[in-house]
Protein backbone atom coordinates (compact mmCIF):
# COMPACT_ATOMS: atom_id res chain seq x y z
CA UNK A 1 0.00 0.00 0.00
CA UNK A 2 1.48 3.53 -0.62
CA UNK A 3 2.20 6.02 1.93
CA UNK A 4 -0.77 7.28 3.47
CA UNK A 5 -1.03 11.27 3.26
CA UNK A 6 -2.56 13.65 5.68
CA UNK A 7 -3.39 17.47 5.34
CA UNK A 8 -4.24 19.66 8.70
CA UNK A 9 -5.90 23.08 7.35
CA UNK A 10 -5.23 25.25 10.45
CA UNK A 11 -7.92 27.89 10.30
CA UNK A 12 -5.98 29.89 13.25
CA UNK A 13 -6.54 33.95 12.74
CA UNK A 14 -2.53 34.55 12.83
CA UNK A 15 -0.57 34.25 9.68
CA UNK A 16 3.01 32.33 10.25
CA UNK A 17 4.93 35.17 11.94
CA UNK A 18 3.10 34.39 14.92
CA UNK A 19 2.28 31.80 17.01
CA UNK A 20 -0.43 29.70 16.66
CA UNK A 21 -1.75 27.15 19.69
CA UNK A 22 -3.75 25.24 17.46
CA UNK A 23 -0.75 24.41 15.37
CA UNK A 24 1.05 23.13 18.44
CA UNK A 25 -1.37 21.09 18.78
CA UNK A 26 -1.80 19.92 15.30
CA UNK A 27 1.68 19.21 15.64
CA UNK A 28 1.69 16.72 18.30
CA UNK A 29 -1.11 14.73 16.37
CA UNK A 30 1.74 14.86 13.60
CA UNK A 31 4.10 12.95 15.93
CA UNK A 32 2.01 10.31 16.07
CA UNK A 33 1.44 10.60 12.22
CA UNK A 34 5.63 10.41 11.90
CA UNK A 35 5.73 7.07 14.21
CA UNK A 36 3.18 5.60 12.09
CA UNK A 37 4.65 6.52 8.55
CA UNK A 38 2.06 9.22 7.71
CA UNK A 39 2.86 11.59 5.57
CA UNK A 40 1.35 15.34 6.53
CA UNK A 41 1.71 19.06 5.96
CA UNK A 42 0.13 22.06 8.07
CA UNK A 43 -1.46 24.87 5.89
CA UNK A 44 -2.30 27.67 7.68
CA UNK A 45 -5.13 29.28 6.01
CA UNK A 46 -4.46 32.97 7.02
CA UNK A 47 -1.50 32.71 5.07
CA UNK A 48 -3.46 32.51 1.99
CA UNK A 49 -5.75 34.76 -0.31
CA UNK A 50 -8.72 33.02 0.27
CA UNK A 51 -12.12 34.39 -1.71
CA UNK A 52 -15.55 33.80 -0.45
CA UNK A 53 -18.19 31.49 -2.03
CA UNK A 54 -18.87 28.26 -2.78
CA UNK A 55 -16.81 27.34 -5.74
CA UNK A 56 -13.53 25.78 -6.86
CA UNK A 57 -11.90 28.93 -8.16
CA UNK A 58 -13.81 32.36 -7.80
CA UNK A 59 -11.12 33.71 -10.31
CA UNK A 60 -8.70 37.06 -9.42
CA UNK A 61 -6.17 36.15 -6.94
CA UNK A 62 -8.47 33.34 -5.47
CA UNK A 63 -5.24 31.01 -3.69
CA UNK A 64 -7.63 28.46 -2.82
CA UNK A 65 -7.13 26.05 -5.89
CA UNK A 66 -3.83 25.65 -4.18
CA UNK A 67 -5.09 24.24 -1.29
CA UNK A 68 -7.30 22.38 -2.55
CA UNK A 69 -4.96 20.49 -4.78
CA UNK A 70 -3.59 19.46 -1.44
CA UNK A 71 -6.82 18.46 -0.57
CA UNK A 72 -7.55 16.01 -2.99
CA UNK A 73 -3.78 14.45 -2.62
CA UNK A 74 -4.40 13.28 0.91
CA UNK A 75 -6.51 10.60 2.46
CA UNK A 76 -6.63 12.40 5.53
CA UNK A 77 -7.58 16.15 5.86
CA UNK A 78 -7.93 17.53 9.54
CA UNK A 79 -9.40 20.98 10.31
CA UNK A 80 -7.87 22.55 12.90
CA UNK A 81 -9.59 25.76 14.70
CA UNK A 82 -9.52 27.70 17.87
CA UNK A 83 -12.71 29.06 19.42
CA UNK A 84 -13.78 32.36 19.28
CA UNK A 85 -17.23 33.10 21.21
CA UNK A 86 -17.82 29.32 21.70
CA UNK A 87 -17.64 28.81 17.64
CA UNK A 88 -15.29 27.75 14.93
CA UNK A 89 -13.23 30.56 13.37
CA UNK A 90 -14.20 32.14 10.48
CA UNK A 91 -11.18 30.37 8.57
CA UNK A 92 -12.62 27.16 9.61
CA UNK A 93 -16.44 28.24 8.09
CA UNK A 94 -14.79 29.46 4.88
CA UNK A 95 -12.42 26.52 4.71
CA UNK A 96 -15.85 24.20 4.68
CA UNK A 97 -17.75 26.78 2.63
CA UNK A 98 -14.87 26.41 -0.13
CA UNK A 99 -15.07 22.10 0.25
CA UNK A 100 -18.96 22.25 -0.42
CA UNK A 101 -18.02 24.20 -4.19
CA UNK A 102 -16.40 20.95 -4.64
CA UNK A 103 -19.49 18.51 -3.43
CA UNK A 104 -20.73 18.06 -6.80
CA UNK A 105 -17.85 16.72 -8.71
CA UNK A 106 -17.59 13.23 -8.88
CA UNK A 107 -14.77 10.37 -8.77
CA UNK A 108 -14.15 7.90 -11.33
CA UNK A 109 -16.73 5.75 -9.98
CA UNK A 110 -19.20 8.42 -9.87
CA UNK A 111 -19.19 9.41 -6.08
CA UNK A 112 -18.72 12.66 -4.38
CA UNK A 113 -15.53 13.46 -5.00
CA UNK A 114 -14.32 13.22 -1.44
CA UNK A 115 -15.55 9.68 -0.76
CA UNK A 116 -12.66 7.05 0.62
CA UNK A 117 -10.90 10.03 2.38
CA UNK A 118 -10.94 10.43 6.32
CA UNK A 119 -12.03 13.75 8.14
CA UNK A 120 -11.28 14.59 11.69
CA UNK A 121 -10.88 17.94 13.56
CA UNK A 122 -8.82 19.72 16.23
CA UNK A 123 -10.34 22.31 18.38
CA UNK A 124 -7.84 24.56 21.10
CA UNK A 125 -9.27 27.73 22.85
CA UNK A 126 -9.71 29.21 26.93
CA UNK A 127 -13.21 28.93 26.63
CA UNK A 128 -16.30 26.94 26.44
CA UNK A 129 -17.09 25.79 22.90
CA UNK A 130 -15.14 22.53 22.01
CA UNK A 131 -17.47 20.13 21.16
CA UNK A 132 -19.67 22.68 19.55
CA UNK A 133 -16.86 23.57 16.97
CA UNK A 134 -16.25 19.86 16.35
CA UNK A 135 -19.69 18.53 15.65
CA UNK A 136 -19.91 21.32 13.11
CA UNK A 137 -16.55 20.29 11.11
CA UNK A 138 -17.24 16.86 11.38
CA UNK A 139 -21.21 16.97 10.36
CA UNK A 140 -19.81 19.36 7.56
CA UNK A 141 -17.02 17.11 6.44
CA UNK A 142 -19.38 13.58 6.82
CA UNK A 143 -22.06 15.62 4.43
CA UNK A 144 -19.88 16.42 1.58
CA UNK A 145 -18.28 12.99 1.39
CA UNK A 146 -15.80 12.22 4.23
CA UNK A 147 -15.66 9.43 6.54
CA UNK A 148 -15.21 10.34 9.68
CA UNK A 149 -14.27 7.74 12.44
CA UNK A 150 -14.69 7.20 15.99
CA UNK A 151 -13.28 9.79 18.33
CA UNK A 152 -11.30 11.83 15.94
CA UNK A 153 -12.64 15.55 17.68
CA UNK A 154 -9.55 15.99 19.52
CA UNK A 155 -9.49 19.20 21.82
CA UNK A 156 -8.16 21.33 24.86
CA UNK A 157 -10.38 24.15 26.55
CA UNK A 158 -8.58 26.02 29.51
CA UNK A 159 -10.01 28.14 32.06
CA UNK A 160 -13.28 30.38 30.93
CA UNK A 161 -11.79 33.94 30.49
CA UNK A 162 -8.28 34.99 29.53
CA UNK A 163 -5.56 32.67 30.51
CA UNK A 164 -3.47 30.02 29.38
CA UNK A 165 -3.80 28.51 26.24
CA UNK A 166 -2.65 24.93 24.68
CA UNK A 167 1.02 25.26 24.82
CA UNK A 168 1.09 27.45 28.14
CA UNK A 169 -0.82 24.72 29.91
CA UNK A 170 -2.06 21.90 27.85
CA UNK A 171 0.58 19.71 26.41
CA UNK A 172 0.65 17.59 29.50
CA UNK A 173 -3.41 17.03 29.83
CA UNK A 174 -3.52 13.31 29.62
CA UNK A 175 -7.42 13.47 28.94
CA UNK A 176 -6.09 15.61 26.20
CA UNK A 177 -3.12 13.31 25.04
CA UNK A 178 -5.86 10.55 24.37
CA UNK A 179 -7.89 12.25 22.46
CA UNK A 180 -4.74 13.41 19.91
CA UNK A 181 -3.77 9.42 20.09
CA UNK A 182 -7.39 8.23 19.27
CA UNK A 183 -7.69 10.83 16.54
CA UNK A 184 -4.07 10.02 14.90
CA UNK A 185 -4.80 6.05 15.11
CA UNK A 186 -8.40 5.81 13.76
CA UNK A 187 -7.58 8.57 10.77
CA UNK A 188 -4.56 6.14 10.57
CA UNK A 189 -6.30 2.92 10.44
CA UNK A 190 -9.63 3.72 8.26
CA UNK A 191 -7.60 5.52 5.64
CA UNK A 192 -5.75 2.39 5.36
CA UNK A 193 -8.97 0.80 5.02
CA UNK A 194 -10.65 2.85 2.58
CA UNK A 195 -7.24 2.45 0.36
CA UNK A 196 -7.41 -1.09 0.55
CA UNK A 197 -11.25 -1.77 0.26
CA UNK A 198 -12.54 1.93 -1.38
CA UNK A 199 -16.57 2.49 -0.71
CA UNK A 200 -18.34 0.66 -3.03
CA UNK A 201 -20.17 3.10 -6.09
CA UNK A 202 -23.63 0.70 -5.25
CA UNK A 203 -26.18 2.87 -3.96
CA UNK A 204 -24.38 6.01 -3.16
CA UNK A 205 -23.42 7.94 -6.64
CA UNK A 206 -24.20 11.33 -7.75
CA UNK A 207 -24.99 10.53 -11.01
Amino acid sequence: MSTLKAIFLNSSLKSSDEVSHTEGFIKDVQSHYNELGVESEIVRLADYQIAYGVEEDMGGNDKWPQILEKVMAADIVIIGTPIWLGEKSALATQAIERLYGSSSVTNDQGQAVFYNKVGGAVVTGNEDGAKHAAASIIYSLSHIGFTIPPNVDAYWVGEAGPGDSYMDAGRDNEFTKGTIERLAYNTYHLAGMLKKTPIPAEGNTLE
